[in-house]
């Protein structure tokens, strides 16, 4: 049975309209956020004027239809890249982890070597683009429009691959119809689905759309060098601290497995093309936007942002540190030098088995419930301030990753409450604040 998505309005002709609301938006979208950047000086001003001269649709038209199914060379980077990751998952050392157990009692199981797989995929990509020199990493720039028009070709007809094999051929005892096959489509009908041994959530949500970031910064960072003869030191900062944002993903990628968007998102369109098409068109931007404006930042303000950055990521890294050692450690371990306190929640599986989740109310997790994103945030907007302020473009992503962290709270928060009941309740009136204390 599919599971009830309490934070989704169940009324039918609401939530229909808001799929495809997204559905149909959100592709061209990504199309017009390449556009904008790299055809229009990354002012939405402009884009507006155009489209405004055009029509919308006609002006969505011109823009797309000439990388709508992308090219020989766009498809070809897309493959030869998905093959890597696919080989790096199987052939690259790791031992097994598992992820939390879902109320069907599904337990499921990963082989932890995504930091591997990143310093590989850097390595591959720099001997092959900077040494030996087999491809030119800046024509990834040149190509960026067809690579997403080919990725998003590509992960209409994966989803609807995925809504079938849930439907009829299941991984995991957590799939199912919900009844409506549009929802479906969009939010998946299998929780973990496997293909010929493939996780295909790992592979999408990490190996494809979070390893695909790192490599398009630095051919960005390459087609500034191939205009300009330089690399800034905007573009640097930028890049360099995306790249150890994105390496610290890949060192705790075992912690991920644990998060909503594995536990609670069905590998549907929501998901998938999330990740195989958003992440590489709004993640890269302000790196995308630097290429044509290598702004100077002087070493003072460049060193606050790597250290405002430094220190957001550590405060982010350690508070996720402080719940895995509280619950790895049954509640006894020390927090700001004294035992941990805690509530022990109970609260009972689809089975109707009692079970028990530790509930931690002490250090960053005493603050507000989700500490954690402000890290987050204050992160991502260290590298987007080196883009200055001409144009919004930039900072998008920021303000994208607000409205979605703090949405997420809210969905976790709805979660939480119907699981745990009177226990949830104790830690909200110990810990009132869901991101920002005194504020949200």
């Amino acid at each position: 049975m599919a599971q009830k998505k309490t934070y989704y309005t169940n009324h039918p002709i609401l939530r229909n309209l808001g799929v495809i609301a997204i559905i149909l938006l959100t592709p061209p979208s990504a199309i017009l956020f390449w556009y904008t950047s790299q055809n229009l000086d990354g002012s939405f001003l402009e884009l507006f004027r155009f489209l405004g001269e055009r029509g919308i649709f006609s002006g969505i038209y011109e823009i797309w239809a000439p990388v709508f199914w992308g090219s020989a060379t766009a498809w070809k980077i897309i493959v030869i890249f998905a093959a890597a990751q696919i080989l790096f998952m199987k052939v690259l050392p790791g031992k097994k982890v598992h992820g939390p157990t879902t109320p069907n009692g599904f337990t499921p199981e990963y082989k932890q070597n995504g930091f591997l797989s990143f310093l590989a995929s850097l390595f591959l990509f720099w001997l092959l683009g900077f040494q030996i020199e087999v491809f030119r990493p800046a024509m990834i720039y040149d190509h960026f429009g067809e690579i997403l028009g080919a990725l998003n070709v590509f992960s209409w007809f994966f989803c609807i691959i995925l809504y079938f094999k849930g439907i009829y051929t299941p991984s995991t005892p957590d799939s199912g119809s919900s009844g409506n096959p549009l929802f479906d489509y969009y939010w998946g009908t299998d929780l973990y689905p496997h293909i010929f041994t493939i996780n295909v959530k790992q592979f999408t949500n990490s190996r494809f759309g979070m390893m695909s970031w790192p490599l398009l910064l630095l051919a960005f960072a390459d087609k500034q060098y191939e205009l300009y003869g330089a690399v800034s030191d905007s573009m640097i900062v930028s890049v360099v601290l995306q790249l150890i944002y994105v390496g610290i993903f890949f060192y705790y990628e075992s912690g991920y497995f644990k998060t909503m968007d594995i536990q609670e998102d069905r590998a549907g369109y929501y998901i998938v093309w999330g990740v195989m098409v958003w992440v590489p068109a709004v993640y890269t931007l302000t790196a995308h936007y630097l290429v044509q404006h290598p702004n100077q930042l002087g070493f003072g303000f460049s060193a606050v942002l790597v250290v405002v950055a430094l220190l957001s990521f550590w405060s982010k890294t350690n508070m996720n540190r402080q719940r895995i050692n509280v619950r790895e450690h049954d509640g006894d371990y020390n927090i700001w030098g004294h035992k941990a306190r805690i509530i022990r929640a109970k609260y009972t599986d689809n089975k109707g088995k009692e079970r028990e989740s530790i509930l931690l109310v002490d250090g960053w997790w005493g603050v507000t419930r989700h500490f954690h994103y402000v890290g987050e945030i204050l992160g991502a907007l260290c590298w987007s301030l080196p883009a200055l302020f001409d144009n919004f473009m930039p900072y998008f992503y920021v303000v994208y990753l607000t409205i979605l962290l703090f949405h997420r709270a809210k969905r976790d928060d709805v979660k939480c409450r119907l699981k745990y009941g009177k226990y949830w309740d104790e830690y909200c009136q110990k810990v009132p604040y869901k991101v920002i204390p005194g504020i949200y």
